[in-house]
């Protein structure tokens, strides 16, 4: 049986804009595991240290057969393979993939949680999950357009591809 799962992805060392799509090809290239819908690129500050360079951030649906933690597996793998460095919390980074939904399930693991705890309070999360779903809820029922981080901000900005 296939699985929505919603991934997260941002960066802001290298070359963020190339980060951010050849993940794009990684994700695409999971096993059992196809891309069904993705955001535009957005250009956001960062959150915690201010001393690190913009981010580049954008969503994908992927649709997969693959259990929550063995997509979490995937996804810190392809993490590793783009050099992620986890030196501090919220540092700059090659590339951050975060499993953000995955179906309407609520999980509270060791390993993970879902929904991602801070996916609302993120624009750079909410912005891009509502350009793919304008109506999206939330599995607690909440309406994505009506969180703040669905407010807009200053602090984002959609970019061309």
């Amino acid at each position: 049986m296939s699985h929505a799962a919603w991934i997260g992805l941002g960066s802001n060392l290298g070359h963020p804009r190339q980060q951010i799509l050849t993940a794009l090809e990684d994700l695409a290239a999971l096993p059992l595991t196809t891309i069904k819908a993705r955001s535009c690129l957005y250009s956001s500050r960062p959150v915690g240290p201010q001393d690190q360079p913009d981010f580049i951030n954008a969503v994908a649906v992927l649709s997969t057969r693959l259990s929550p933690l063995a997509l979490l597996d995937q996804l810190q793998a392809l993490e590793q393979r783009h050099r992620r460095v986890r030196e501090r919390h919220w540092g700059p980074r090659t590339l951050d993939l975060d499993l953000l939904l995955y179906d309407d399930q609520m999980l509270d693991l060791p390993r993970l949680v879902v929904p991602h705890p801070w996916l609302g309070e993120r624009a750079f999360v909410v912005h891009p999950m509502l350009e793919i779903t304008p109506d999206f809820c939330l599995p607690d029922g909440q309406r994505l357009d009506q969180l703040p981080a669905a407010q807009p901000s200053n602090d984002l900005k959609r970019l061309s591809l």
